[in-house]
């Protein structure tokens, strides 16, 4: 028995469990691999990860003046013409790490906060709040959460639809060694038939990416051999690339699916289980590591006594967000369609992001600092780290609660709330102003009593 059941153990269901246990919460993952698998996937957390990260205590607080604006540049559309921008005070925008990394950090966490992991157990049926695995092992829960990957298990026994697009090139990730690395362009390359990304390696084995727009397209799944990546390759760079040794060879494409939903009934869906997208920008992990902290203190505050309908803001906040990042991808597809009829408009593009405005503009974009959950004013922002006394807003989000901000009879009136929500004196210019444990505000004004009774229940 357990009060939430996460269905996949990758850096999404890892980081769902370390939030579900930070709050006590009796959490199970169900893991189909028995070890972490060291592939050469998902590398890069950008700004606003970052700073989720920042306010849960996983990183440290950086010392920078509140005004300093970090940069770094990056690609978009395979072509070097982006600036990543963030505030220095929230840590750098964009920082490299590989995905089994993440995941092992998430574990090691989830683990210390008392979560329980089952590996090698496979979800083979659903039945209401009880899941039974390959290894005859039956859990009962009051929430499952679907982590589980683009081919989720528990989508499918959920019967939760998509919507999803074809897609239009054929990519291949490959780790293999490169017989004349002085030969093979690094970095991205625009050919013929599509683009190449090559992480050239003189003493080892290369990372090798091939995105090729010619068809017929292959099956999605199909199988992948080292001869196939040679010939992209060298379809692409205009020359034979001889490569050997390979020790891992991958399929993907621009091929997107939208659960329709990321609830029904007791089932959530997260990360890929959720959203399939090209990873262009590398938002997907992002975009599922943003999934886990949204649900993680929703699940917790109801389990705790908040009102069911705090649970259905989760696909009502996280679904756009996913819209949006396909319909960033499908963009940077068509820009990178090879013929010499799109160079134009590669060159207007270009041009355009050589302006301050277009560039932030794709700059949050991509690092998900865009992402506010209401329309407009300081509700549904991601508050800023400023000081507060001498400790910052990140520091005061360590435990994963919310926080009240507010000075007087503000501060008297969340008494009763006090349980759940850790009230700090400081005067925003406004009585009070109430924020998420993900960072993102919830509620301002006068009066707090009827919003903290509206967000995590009655008071005690």
């Amino acid at each position: 028995m357990a009060q939430v059941l996460i269905v996949g153990g990758g850096p999404v269901g890892m980081l769902l469990a370390a939030e579900l246990g930070l709050q006590g919460i009796e959490t199970t993952v169900v893991e189909k691999l028995t070890e972490t698998h060291d592939e050469p996937r998902a590398g890069t957390l950008h700004a606003r990860t970052v700073q989720s990260m920042l306010r849960r205590g996983y990183l440290p607080q950086p010392e920078h003046a509140y005004d300093e604006i970090l940069e770094v540049p990056f690609h978009f559309a395979g072509r070097s013409i982006l600036t990543l921008e963030a505030p220095a005070i929230e840590g750098p925008p964009m920082v490299g790490q590989s995905q089994a990394d993440i995941e092992r950090f998430f574990e090691a966490r989830a683990r210390a906060n008392g979560a329980e992991i089952l590996r090698g157990h496979q979800v083979i049926s659903l039945d209401g709040g009880t899941v039974t695995t390959d290894q005859g092992t039956t859990i009962t829960a009051d929430y499952i959460v679907g982590a589980d990957g683009a081919r989720s298990t528990v989508r499918k026994l959920a019967g939760i639809e998509s919507t999803c697009t074809p897609a239009t090139f054929a990519g291949i990730l490959g780790l293999a060694t490169l017989e004349d690395p002085a030969r093979c362009p690094g970095g991205w390359t625009h050919g013929r038939t599509g683009w190449t990304l090559i992480n050239v390696n003189p003493m080892g084995p290369s990372r090798i990416l091939t995105h090729e727009f010619t068809e017929p397209l292959p099956e999605r799944g199909a199988e992948v051999t080292l001869d196939d990546l040679q010939q992209a390759t060298s379809r692409i760079v205009g020359h034979d690339v001889p490569m050997e040794q390979p020790t891992f060879l991958g399929r993907f494409s621009d091929f997107t699916r939208l659960a329709d939903t990321y609830r029904k009934g007791n089932v959530f869906l997260a990360g890929d289980a959720a959203h399939v997208h090209a990873p262009l920008g590398g938002q997907g992990l992002n975009l599922g590591l943003q999934d886990a902290f949204n649900l993680g203190w929703k699940l917790a505050m109801v389990l705790k006594g908040a009102p069911e309908h705090l649970l259905d803001t989760y696909h009502a906040e996280r679904h756009p967000v996913a819209a949006k990042v396909i319909a960033n991808t499908r963009a940077q597809a068509a820009l990178m369609r090879p013929g010499p009829e799109f160079d134009p408009l590669r060159e207007l593009v270009a041009d355009l992001l050589s302006f301050d405005e277009p560039n932030s503009y794709l700059s949050d974009q991509i690092t998900a600092q865009n992402v506010r959950y209401a329309p407009s004013g300081l509700v549904g922002s991601f508050l800023p780290n400023f000081p507060i006394g001498a400790t910052t807003v990140s520091e005061l989000l360590h435990a994963g609660r919310p926080v009240l901000l507010c000075t007087g009879e503000a501060c008297d009136a969340a008494a009763g709330w006090k349980d759940r929500v850790d009230v700090v004196t400081h005067d925003l210019g406004r009585p009070a102003v109430l924020v998420r444990p993900d960072g993102y505000v919830a509620w301002a004004g006068q009066d707090p009593e009827s919003a903290l009774e509206q967000w995590f229940g009655p008071a005690a």
